[in-house]
């Protein structure tokens, strides 16, 4: 397999690694091909060892070096980068509370409700339109900063204990004040009582 395109441009691994780094080492497809990579081309160093395939179109440096919450890094990769995690996933991440989940739990744009996913296993999907000012990052991966995530477990029924297990140890903290939650709890629960059901 010739290592150069069908133009003669030599493909930017550089390029790619740069793409790739931020991201645990994971890459997609379409990023490949952003950085001059066919597909044949991939497939090339997947079977030399250079890349490893670890899911459909998505792809991983073979050599890079192992990260913290790789799964979650998938995850997000499959989600197209739209995905923020929150809910009990969020609170994990961030060390609120003893909560230990069991799904991961992924809150994606509100528009995606009509689209048919196939969902990885073991994450279930909210869907609601977050704003920058509620997004933060660990690592290589987004979460919904505290205020936001307590509202998203307060109102989606989270185990009382949990809850304000949560909210002592963020106010303790200084992540956010008890005054706070309270006004954006109920405005949440104003909201949803006034739309009725939602997945948020």
């Amino acid at each position: 397999m010739p290592r150069r395109r069908q133009d003669g441009a030599v493909p930017a691994w550089g390029q790619l690694y740069e793409l790739a780094a931020p991201q645990a080492g994971y890459f997609t497809l379409q990023q490949a091909r952003q950085a001059g990579y066919s597909a044949p081309l991939i497939e090339y160093y997947v079977r030399t060892g250079r890349v490893e395939r670890v899911g459909r179109g998505l792809f991983r440096l073979a050599h890079f070096p192992p990260g913290e919450h790789e799964d979650l890094v998938v995850i997000w990769l499959w989600s197209q980068r739209r995905g923020v995690f929150s809910h009990e996933t969020a609170l994990m991440l961030q060390d609120l509370s003893d909560v230990l989940p069991a799904t991961k739990r992924l809150t994606v744009p509100s528009e995606w409700r009509k689209r048919r996913l196939r969902v990885p296993a073991g994450v279930l999907l909210h869907y609601g339109d977050l704003a920058e000012a509620e997004i933060s990052w660990v690592g290589a991966i987004p979460i919904t900063k505290p205020l936001r995530t307590i509202v998203d477990c307060a109102t989606a029924g989270m185990t009382p204990d949990l809850l304000s297990q949560a909210i002592d140890q963020a106010t303790r903290r200084g992540l956010v004040s008890r005054g706070e939650i309270k006004r954006a709890v109920a405005a949440a629960r104003s909201t949803l009582e006034s739309h009725g059901p939602s997945d948020r």
